[in-house]
């Protein structure tokens, strides 16, 4: 090669490595999806309504924040457990690490990750049935977003720069600096893990209303691919290693609304929820007896709050406890704190029960007895649930 062409091939990787270098440092400062923040301006900034790369952005803040108490979940834990309570755990520092879209297996790297990067007191971490699966779920928590703490943040600076080079990043960058951001909220961040309502009312209205949510959310409850064998093992492997730690843990099965568990019988799932109930209560009581502070309560079932009456027969637009059948509010998850930790408002006598190996036979019998009567009660939506699951699939 004469000198000539090496000068052009020379010139010409120099512009393509400065081409890049400028995108990724670009969409670092920018930084649409905040990977690297916390306790900065930026947290304020109002930002794109679907909160993009959820998980990227909670394991960089709570590795900075380093809180005490912890929420670990999925949206339905994001959503509905309020971050503003300290007074139930003496002023100490909480954040809600749960992440939209995430499977058991998920939730398993976050809980871990934090109990790497901070010294956590308590956990509370919800779970439910059709999400307790190993498979990655939408919330994609990569083994690269996680780790010690020791060069913890060296090698995200890395891992954000290199995402930092993708399409995506930088349109949204280009967005944000032209003003075209479109439907724009607060960051989770901004409330120390706890999605903004506003984010949900717009999500809400975008669906055109509640009532039309609710057949899309009862079909993907239904069509979870958990609970599944392997994942009550990592879910067991994985509570041993947070009880080495000294932390109070505090397990806690979803209340989502009567529906959503008619959705699980109707599929056929029933009993293989049932069992997994079970198998939890056995693990916790199992821990419990080695020592470890591990509590499993059930708030899902057929009670005075999942069974609140949906659009489908209230004529009202909205609910009182739920955003649709799937995702309660945090009036609900303000109850669920009030029956694991005491204060604030007393919850519904037959809301929240503790699961132990001596009561677990008399209330599974008791949910399979409501279960009937719900659907004897509630003809009219549980009808109505039956034709949507045996339809077709309904795109979102």
């Amino acid at each position: 090669m004469d000198t000539a062409a090496r000068h052009y091939v020379t010139g010409f990787f120099a512009c393509v490595c400065l081409a890049l270098g400028s995108v990724s440092l670009l969409n670092y400062q920018v930084d649409p999806y905040l990977l690297h923040q916390w306790d900065s301006p930026l947290l304020q900034r109002p930002r794109q309504l679907n909160e993009k790369l959820g998980a990227w952005a909670k394991t960089y803040a709570v590795a900075r924040y380093r809180p005490a108490i912890i929420y670990i979940g999925n949206s339905r834990t994001e959503l509905g457990l309020p971050t503003g309570m300290r007074a139930l755990f003496d002023g100490k520092r909480v954040f809600n690490s749960a992440v939209s879209g995430a499977s058991i297996g998920d939730a398993i790297r976050l809980a871990e990750h934090v109990a790497r990067v901070s010294r956590v007191e308590t956990m509370v971490w919800g779970i439910d049935a059709p999400t307790f699966s190993l498979d990655m779920g939408a919330a994609r928590v990569e083994d690269s977003l996680t780790g010690a703490g020791h060069g913890f943040f060296a090698r995200r600076a890395l891992v954000n720069l290199k995402r930092g080079l993708t399409l995506d990043m930088t349109e949204d960058s280009v967005r944000i600096l032209t003003g075209n951001a479109g439907d724009t909220c607060r960051s989770n961040l901004a409330l120390y893990g706890q999605r903004d309502e506003t984010c949900t009312l717009m999500g809400i209205k975008h669906w055109l209303g509640t009532k039309d949510a609710i057949p899309v959310r009862l079909q993907e409850f239904g069509d979870g691919l958990g609970p599944t064998r392997p994942s009550t093992l990592a879910f067991d492997a994985s509570i041993a290693k947070l009880c080495r730690g000294a932390m109070r843990l505090r397990l806690y099965i979803n209340p989502t609304h009567a529906l959503t568990l008619y959705a699980l019988h109707w599929r056929g799932k029933w009993d293989a929820m049932q069992a997994w109930q079970r198998g939890l209560a056995q693990i916790a009581e199992r821990h419990r007896r080695q020592g470890c502070d591990v509590r499993l309560y059930d708030f899902s079932g057929f009670n005075s709050i999942t069974t609140e009456a949906t659009p489908l027969v209230s004529g009202k637009p909205d609910m009182h406890y739920y955003w649709e059948v799937s995702h309660y509010r945090d009036n609900v998850g303000r109850l669920i704190l009030a029956r694991l930790f005491g204060g604030g408002t007393p919850p519904p006598a037959d809301f929240g029960v503790e699961l132990t190996q001596a009561n677990i036979g008399a209330h599974q019998a008791a949910m399979r007895a409501a279960r009937d009567r719900y659907r004897v009660e509630h003809a009219h939506e549980t009808a109505y649930a039956q034709r949507v699951l045996d339809g077709p699939l309904i795109r979102r």
